[in-house]
C-alpha cells in the first residue's frame, strides 16, 4: 500500500522492525555508558548509587536489568509509532490536498485516487491507533511492575539499614539534622523509584526522538534567508538555538527549587510529626490544659509551611510562566517559517503538517530537561534526603560502643567508663561480676548517670569505654520506666521482643494473670494501640509479664515500678524472684523499698566515683 505522499507501507513496516532493534540496542548502550559517567562524575549520580545501587549491580540485577532492557525497548517502540503516526498525517492531508485540487481542476481520475488514498490512510491510522493502545497499556504495566519492585526492595534494604547497629537509636549522635526518617522512608522512597524511572527513560526518549525527527526535519527543511544571509536547512537549526536558549533561561528562573522543595519536605514532616505528638500526649496535654501552647506552636509550624510554599509558587509562577510562553511560541513558530514554501507550491500540506509535527516533537525532546527542572528539583531533595539518612546511618555505626563478649549465664563489666556528650564523667572505671541469682540496685542523686548506664551496657551509648560480658539475644533483658508496646495483638505485646507464635496461649493469660493483669487474658487476640489503651501502671505489670514469659539470664529495669503502688511492686518483685529465682536483676530505682529484693548496691556520685556494698537482709 502506497500512501498519497509516496510511501511504502509495506516496506515502512519492514523498515520499523529493523529500526526498533538497532534503536533499542544504541539506547542500550547509550543508558549504560551514561549511567556509569552519571555514577562517577556527578554528585547526584553518586548519592544516587550509594543508595540504590545493589539493585542494578548485585544479585537483583538478573531480573532488575532484563526490566530496564524492556523499557528502553517499550520507549524505543513509541518512539517509532510517532514516527509512523507523522507519515500517516502526512498521507492524509497530502490526500486532502489532492482531493481538493481534482475538485477545483474537476479531474474526476484525481479525485477517485485521492479518496482511495484518504481511505488508505485511515485504515493505517486504525492499524497503528491499535498497536499504540496496546502499546501504552503494556508499557504502563511494565513500569508499574518495576517501581513496585523495585519499592519493595529499597524500602526493605533502607529499614535494614536503618535498623542496623541500632542507627535508629544512634543517628542523633552524629547529625541532628536528619529528622523525620519515618518521611524519607516511606515518602522520598517512592518518589526516588518513580521519578528516577520517568526521568531517566524520558532523557533517552527524547534522544531518541531528536535523532528520529531529525531526519524528517531535515528532509523538510528549506533555506530561510534573515538579513542578507541564507541559513540552509534552517528549520533544523532555528530548533536548536531556541531550545538551547530557552532550556538556560529556564534553568536559571528553576534553580531555586531545589532548595524550596527540600525545604517544604522537612518543614511539612515537620509539623505532621508535631500533629503525631499531640495525638500521643493528649491524656498529659489534657491534664494541663495546655490547649493554647499547643495550638501556637502548631500554627507557628504550619504557618513556616505556608511561608515557604507561598516561595514555592512565586517561583514556579516564574518557571511555568517561561515555559509555557515558550511552547505556544514553538507550536505556531515552524508553520510561519515553512508556509512561504507551502504557498509557493514548494511542499504540500501533508509536508506542512509533518514539518510542524516533527518540529514539535524535536522541540519537546530537547525541552526535555527544562520542561522537566521543577521535578528534578524535587528528585533531588529526596536524593539529598535518603542520601543524608544512609550516611548517618554509616557515621553512627562508626561511634564507639562497648567491646562485648558473649556469656553463659553471667555478667561482668570490666573499666567501664560513661561520660556525657559534652565530655564530662559519670562513671569511671567500673567493675562489676554478678553470678545467676544476684541483684543488684543502681542508686545515687539524679543526674549521675543511673538509666545512662544501662543505656552503655545495652551498647548504645557511644561515649563509654570498657567492656561487658552477658548472655546473648533475648537472654538479656531490658525495661525502660514505660515498657515499649508494639501496634498490633496484645499477644505480641506481652511477648515483645521474643516471636509470640512460639508460647502457648495459657502460658500468655496464666502469666497476665500472675502481674495482676487477669482482665486483659481473654484479650490477648485483641489489636489496639496498647500504648493508649493500658495506663503506666498496667504497662509496668506488662514489662514484669515479659521477664516471666522469656525467663532471660539477665533483665535490667529502669524505674520499672515507678507507676505502680509499694504493695504491688513488692509482688511483683517477689514474683520474678520465685518463678525465674536463676535470673540476674539488675534495677534502677529511687525508691528505698526497691532495694530489699537485691543483694548487692551500686552508689553512683555523678563524678565519676562508685561503691559496691551488700544490702543488709536481702530476702532469698
Amino acid at each position: 500500500m502506497v500512501g498519497a505522499s509516496g510511501i511504502d507501507w509495506g516496506q515502512e513496516l519492514v523498515t520499523s522492525l529493523f529500526w526498533i532493534l538497532r534503536a533499542f540496542a544504541i539506547s542500550s548502550v547509550a543508558f549504560g555508558i551514561a549511567a556509569v559517567l552519571l555514577a562517577r562524575y556527578t554528585r547526584w549520580g553518586r548519592q544516587f548509587w550509594r543508595i540504590t545501587g545493589p539493585y542494578f549491580s548485585g544479585r537483583e540485577a538478573r531480573i532488575t536489568l532484563p526490566f530496564v532492557a524492556l523499557l528502553l525497548l517499550m520507549m524505543v517502540f513509541g518512539v517509532r509509532m510517532a514516527v509512523l503516526f507523522s507519515y500517516q498525517g502526512n498521507d492524509l492531508y497530502t490526500a486532502l490536498q489532492n482531493a481538493g485540487s481534482a475538485l477545483a481542476g474537476g479531474d474526476q481520475a484525481g479525485l477517485d485516487a485521492a479518496v482511495e488514498a484518504f481511505w488508505n490512510s485511515i485504515i493505517v491510522f486504525g492499524v497503528l491507533a491499535t498497536i499504540h493502545v496496546v502499546r501504552v497499556l503494556v508499557n504502563f504495566y511494565i513500569s508499574q511492575a518495576f517501581d513496585i519492585r523495585w519499592r519493595l526492595w529499597l524500602n526493605k534494604h533502607t529499614i535494614d539499614h536503618w535498623l542496623e547497629g541500632g542507627a535508629y537509636y544512634r543517628n542523633r549522635f552524629v547529625d541532628r539534622t536528619i529528622d523525620n526518617p519515618d518521611q524519607r522512608i516511606q515518602q522520598d522512597i517512592t518518589a526516588l523509584v518513580q521519578t528516577s524511572r520517568s526521568l531517566a527513560i524520558g532523557a533517552i526518549g527524547s534522544m531518541v526522538t531528536v535523532v528520529s525527527f531529525t531526519m524528517i526535519l531535515w528532509e523538510l527543511s528549506g533555506p530561510l534567508t534573515i538579513l542578507g544571509v541564507t541559513i540552509p536547512r534552517a528549520m533544523m537549526f532555528l530548533v536548536l538555538g531556541y531550545v538551547l536558549v530557552t532550556t538556560v533561561v529556564a534553568f536559571w528562573i528553576g534553580r531555586p527549587l531545589i532548595r524550596l522543595n527540600f525545604l517544604n519536605e522537612r518543614l511539612s514532616a515537620n509539623f505532621r510529626y508535631s500533629l503525631v505528638r499531640l495525638r500521643d500526649t493528649a491524656e498529659n496535654v489534657a491534664f494541663y490544659r495546655g490547649e493554647g501552647v499547643e495550638r501556637r506552636g502548631l500554627l507557628a509550624r504550619f504557618a513556616a509551611v505556608i511561608r515557604n510554599y507561598w516561595n514555592i509558587v512565586f517561583r514556579t509562577l516564574k518557571f511555568d510562566g517561561w515555559n509555557l510562553t515558550v511552547n505556544q511560541t514553538a507550536v505556531i513558530f515552524p508553520i510561519v517559517i515553512q508556509a512561504p514554501r507551502f504557498f509557493t507550491g514548494q511542499i504540500t500540506l501533508g509536508d506542512l503538517t509533518q514539518t510542524a509535527r516533527a518540529f514539535g516533537e524535536i522541540h519537546d525532546s530537547l525541552s526535555f530537561f527544562r520542561e522537566a527542572y521543577d521535578i528534578f528539583a524535587d528528585y533531588r531533595a529526596s536524593l539529598i534526603r535518603l542520601d543524608g539518612l544512609r550516611m548517618a546511618n554509616d557515621r553512627s555505626r562508626e561511634l564507639p560502643r562497648l567491646a562485648a563478649s558473649a556469656t553463659g549465664s553471667v555478667l561482668a563489666v570490666r573499666g567501664v567508663s560513661v561520660s556525657t556528650p559534652d565530655g564530662r564523667t559519670l562513671i569511671e572505671g567500673l567493675d562489676l561480676d554478678l553470678e545467676p541469682g544476684d541483684a543488684l540496685v543502681i542508686k545515687g542523686p539524679s543526674g549521675a548517670g543511673k538509666t545512662t548506664l544501662l543505656r552503655a551496657l545495652a551498647r548504645i551509648w557511644p561515649f563509654a569505654t570498657g567492656e561487658v560480658r552477658r548472655p546473648e539475644g533475648e537472654q538479656t533483658l531490658f525495661l525502660s520506666q514505660v515498657p515499649y508496646l508494639p501496634l498490633g495483638g496484645l499477644r505480641a505485646a506481652v511477648a515483645y521482643p521474643a516471636d509470640p507464635g512460639g508460647i502457648d496461649d495459657d502460658r500468655i493469660r496464666a502469666v497476665l494473670r500472675a502481674v495482676h493483669l487477669g482482665h486483659l487474658a481473654e484479650r490477648i487476640e485483641d489489636e489496639a494501640d496498647w500504648s493508649a489503651v493500658l495506663s503506666p501502671g498496667e504497662q509496668q505489670r506488662l514489662g514484669f509479664a515479659r521477664v516471666l514469659l522469656i525467663r532471660p539470664a539477665v533483665v535490667f529495669l529502669d524505674e520499672s515500678t515507678s507507676a505502680i503502688d509499694e504493695g504491688l511492686e513488692f509482688s511483683l518483685y517477689e514474683l520474678v524472684r520465685s518463678e525465674v529465682p536463676d535470673t540476674i536483676v539488675v534495677s534502677v530505682a529511687h525508691r528505698s523499698t526497691v532495694d530489699q529484693h537485691h543483694t548487692h548496691r551500686l552508689v553512683l556520685d555523678g563524678e565519676g566515683g562508685w561503691r559496691v556494698e551488700p544490702v543488709v537482709a536481702a530476702p532469698r
